[in-house]
C-alpha cells in the first residue's frame, strides 16, 4: 500500500510533552474545525489526567472541552488515551471510578483508546481490554520498546504474538525514548509485523534524540501505515514528528500520505500565536545524544529532576544521578523507563547520589518494587543482592503484609459526593477543594465575549498583540481602528 495515514498527538501527546497540557480549553475550540479538516485517521483528544491539571492549574472544567470540542469533529476519529487505568499513574485510583470515567468518555462519541502496561505484560491487559470492550471502546494497546540485554528481537518477536492474542484493534510500537534507530528497525519491525498476524501495527515515537523522524520513513519501507504525529509548534522536542517534515519526506519517497497540507497552515500559525501569547516554547529538532542509551530517562522526567535538584541546592549532581541511574535501571532487572518505573529509578539514583551510600535509605516505592506490587515480575529480575539489601529493612514487612482496597462505586459516592458523575470524577482525579474552588462552573474564561458593550470589545482587541489594525463594517456604518506596532509609551 501507498496510502500513509496519521493520527494526530497535538492536543495530548504534543501539548503535553512540551507543555505539560498548558492549552487551555478556549485555546482549543476555535481551531478544532480547522483540524477536523486536515485529513487524520483518528487524534488522541483527552486523557484523564486533565481532570487534575485543568480543575488544579487551570481553573477549568476538562469536560467541557470533553463535550464542546467533541461536537466539532465529524470526519476524524477521536481517542482517549490510559484505557481503564489511566495514563502514567503513580497513584491506584478505585478501579469503579476508572470505569465510570471511561463510560462517560464514552458517552461524548469517543470509543478508541490507547493504554499500556509498563512490563509489556499482555495477558495482565486481557481482562481491561475485554472489560473496554464491555462499556463500547475499542482497544489499542502499546507495545514498549526499550534498550537492554533483555530487549532483543525475540523478547519482541513473542511480545507482538502474546499482544495479538488478545485481540486489541490495534497494536502500536512505542518508542517512548526516541531510542530506536534505523539499523535496529531493520530487523525489529519485521519481527513485530510478522508476529502481531492480522492485528495492525501503527507506530508512536518521541523524537528525544533526534531519531524519530528517520525510522518513521525506515517503518513505512518495511510495512508500517499508520504514523503517529504533531503539527507545530507541538512536534519535535521531546514530542512527535512533524506532520509537515513527514509527509513532506514520504512523498520524496514515491508515498501517499493522507493529508491536506493546506488545511495543516491555520492550525500551526493558530498554536504558533498561543505559544507567543502564553510564553510556551517552540518544539525544535534535538541534536543526537549518545548518553540517553546509558540512562534511558526520559525527557519530562529529566526535567523535573533538575527542578527537584535545585530546590535542594544539589542541581550540580545532575549528571552524577543520570550515571548512577543507569546503574539502578540495571540493579532493578532493566525496567523500561516509563511511568512509573522511570521515576522509581531516578528517584533512588538521586537518594543515593545525595546520601552517598547505594540503598542505605530507600523509597517506598522501591520496596513495592522489589514485593512485586508494581509488576509481578520485577522481583525475578532484579539484582538478588540488593533485593535483599531492600527487603532486609523492617519497612519492608509493612508492605509485605499490605493488602490493597478497592472502593465500590457506591463507596465512591459516599466518600466524594457531588452533583453529577462528571463532578464525582473531577472531586476523585483533583480533589475536592480545587473543584470547590471553579469559578461559574469551571467554564472556560472569556477572551471575546459577544455579550459585552462593543467598547469593552473593541478594548479587548486592542490588547492583542498580533492585532494591528480593527475594521468594523455595517450598513450606514464604518469603523477603522490602528495602532504603529513599533509605538512605544513611556
Amino acid at each position: 500500500m501507498s496510502e500513509i495515514h496519521f493520527i494526530d498527538t497535538t492536543l495530548r501527546d504534543g501539548q503535553q510533552s512540551l507543555w505539560a497540557l498548558g492549552i487551555k480549553t478556549g485555546a482549543m475550540l476555535p481551531i478544532a474545525a480547522q483540524m477536523d479538516r486536515i485529513g487524520f485517521e483518528s487524534m488522541e483528544f483527552f486523557v484523564s489526567i486533565m481532570l487534575k491539571k485543568y480543575v488544579r492549574e487551570h481553573k477549568e472544567n476538562p469536560w467541557v472541552w470533553l463535550r464542546e470540542g467533541s461536537k466539532r469533529f465529524r470526519h476524524t476519529r477521536l481517542r482517549n488515551h490510559g484505557g481503564m487505568h489511566g495514563s502514567g499513574a503513580m497513584e491506584k485510583l478505585p478501579h469503579a471510578a476508572m470505569r465510570l470515567f471511561v463510560e462517560r468518555v464514552v458517552s461524548y462519541g469517543i470509543t478508541l483508546t490507547r493504554t499500556s502496561n509498563c512490563w509489556n505484560d499482555f495477558e495482565e491487559m486481557r481482562d481491561e481490554v475485554r472489560e473496554l470492550r464491555d462499556v463500547g471502546m475499542e482497544t489499542v494497546v502499546n507495545l514498549i520498546y526499550s534498550v537492554s540485554p533483555r530487549h532483543t528481537d525475540d523478547y519482541y518477536a513473542i511480545k507482538a504474538r502474546e499482544a495479538a492474542s488478545i485481540r486489541p484493534y490495534r497494536i502500536c510500537f512505542k518508542d517512548v525514548g526516541g531510542l530506536l534507530t534505523p539499523e535496529r528497525a531493520r530487523t525489529l519491525i519485521p519481527a513485530i509485523l510478522q508476529n502481531a498476524g492480522d492485528v495492525p501495527v501503527e507506530y508512536h515515537a518521541h523524537c528525544n534524540n533526534g531519531l524519530a523522524p528517520l525510522c518513521y520513513l525506515e517503518a513505512v519501507k518495511l510495512g508500517i501505515t499508520a504514523l503517529h504525529t504533531s503539527i507545530p509548534p507541538l512536534a519535535n522536542g521531546s514530542s512527535q514528528p512533524s506532520l509537515l517534515n513527514v509527509a513532506r519526506n514520504l512523498r520524496a519517497l514515491g508515498y501517499t500520505p493522507v493529508v491536506n497540507d493546506e488545511e495543516v497552515k491555520p492550525v500551526e500559525e493558530h498554536f504558533t500565536a498561543v505559544a507567543k501569547s502564553e510564553g510556551l516554547p517552540i518544539g525544535k529538532p534535538f541534536a543526537y545524544d549518545e548518553s540517553q542509551y546509558l540512562h534511558q530517562v526520559p525527557g519530562g522526567v529529566i526535567s523535573n529532576l533538575r527542578h527537584q535538584l535545585k530546590l535542594v541546592g544539589k542541581e550540580d549532581r545532575l549528571q552524577a544521578t543520570l550515571e548512577e541511574a543507569a546503574r539502578v535501571r540495571a540493579d532493578f532487572g532493566y525496567p523500561i523507563m516509563v511511568t512509573p518505573l522511570s521515576q522509581f529509578v531516578v528517584s533512588q539514583a538521586a537518594i543515593n547520589v545525595i546520601v552517598g551510600e547505594r540503598y542505605r535509605e530507600v523509597t517506598d516505592q522501591v520496596i513495592q518494587y522489589a514485593l512485586g506490587i508494581w509488576g509481578k515480575e520485577a522481583p525475578g529480575l532484579m539484582e538478588p543482592n540488593m533485593k535483599d539489601k531492600i527487603l532486609s529493612r523492617g519497612r519492608a514487612k509493612d508492605w509485605g503484609d499490605w493488602q490493597p482496597r478497592d472502593l465500590s462505586l457506591k463507596e465512591v459516592r459516599d466518600k466524594f459526593g457531588g452533583a453529577s458523575d462528571e463532578e464525582l470524577l473531577l472531586r476523585v482525579y483533583a480533589g475536592m477543594d480545587a473543584v470547590n474552588a471553579l469559578v461559574n462552573g469551571g467554564a472556560p474564561r472569556p477572551q471575546l465575549d459577544g455579550k459585552q458593550p462593543l467598547l469593552r470589545l473593541l478594548e479587548e482587541l486592542s490588547k492583542k498583540k498580533d492585532c494591528n489594525q480593527i475594521f468594523i463594517r455595517r450598513e450606514g456604518f464604518s469603523l477603522a481602528l490602528g495602532k504603529n506596532p513599533h509605538q512605544t509609551t513611556a
